[in-house]
């Protein structure tokens, strides 16, 4: 029997009527419908039908995602490097990952558990840092913390300093993160299938500041200059480690780590003008 893991955001609403129908589409397909404890607790009884595991399979046949980008991030980040296929229904605001949109619910569950879907491999950046999923599908952020002072970051690139200013922080995106927190720096966007990333500066307390998109076999370093406070350090949005004064850490671009599931003739461009609209006029 074929498997699939069940993912839902931390606050999910209204979501029991879903989950409900993801049971019951997962039991037309026969496929084992799997989710942790915690998971099932969010949606009571709902979750009837689901077999709770003390942790996720490391490798089932699909894993579907009832949320938005975030949740869809998070999958994308703990099945990384595995093939495992993300199929995102959009519960979110943007839903700009998502292969289908909550109002077709329960065409996206047919598609999803028929593997009628095309995949698309997403690059990830790793980050050299002992952390559980080093891996960030869309962004890594350094940013100075609530409170704190101003930040004053540099980078490096194949071992030459960039960029060097006082900033709230830095974003080092991936193509598909380049539409998120980059895009609000005034960052480019990268259309999916660019290979490189781009680094960006959050807030920065200069006019001449720009973003740089660097080639996807060069290392970047960021360091935090000394005398300053630490900085976090965030994969795709989830805080994993710190930045000490004096410190650095390096991102490598990391190719083939996230697999995406889309609705076959779906492309970036499509996606690009269905969630912000048109790009000039």
């Amino acid at each position: 029997m074929s498997s699939a893991v069940l993912i839902t955001p931390t606050h999910p609403e209204n979501s029991g009527e879903a989950v409900q129908a993801v049971v019951e589409a997962a039991k037309a397909a026969s496929f084992e419908l799997v989710a942790t404890a915690d998971e099932c607790e969010k949606h009571g009884r709902a979750a009837e039908g689901i077999e709770r595991v003390a942790g996720l399979p490391e490798r089932p046949d699909l894993c579907l995602v009832l949320g938005g980008d975030g949740s869809i991030l998070y999958a994308l980040r703990r099945y990384a490097g595995s093939g495992v296929p993300v199929f995102g229904i959009n519960f979110g605001t943007v839903g700009f990952l998502a292969a289908s949109e909550r109002e077709q619910l329960q065409g996206g569950l047919q598609r999803a558990f028929a593997g009628k879907f095309d995949v698309i491999e997403l690059p990830g950046l790793e980050l050299a840092a002992e952390v559980r999923y080093p891996i960030a599908l869309n962004d890594v952020t350094f940013a100075r913390r609530p409170q704190g002072r101003v930040a004053e970051l540099s980078y490096s690139v194949a071992g030459e300093e960039i960029g060097h200013v006082r900033c709230d922080g830095l974003v080092v995106a991936t193509p598909a993160g380049s539409t998120g927190y980059n895009l609000a720096n005034a960052g480019p966007i990268l259309a999916w299938g660019v290979e490189g990333f781009v680094v960006s500066f959050i807030a920065p307390h200069t006019l001449t500041a720009r973003a740089l998109v660097v080639a996807p076999g060069d290392v970047l370093c960021v360091a935090n200059a000394a005398g300053r406070e630490p900085v976090d350090v965030s994969l795709d949005g989830e805080q994993v480690a710190s930045l000490d004064p004096g410190g650095e850490l390096e991102v490598r671009f990391r190719e083939a780590m996230g697999t995406l599931a889309q609705l076959p003739g779906a492309s970036f461009y499509h996606r690009i003008r269905e969630k912000f609209g048109w790009l000039a006029g």
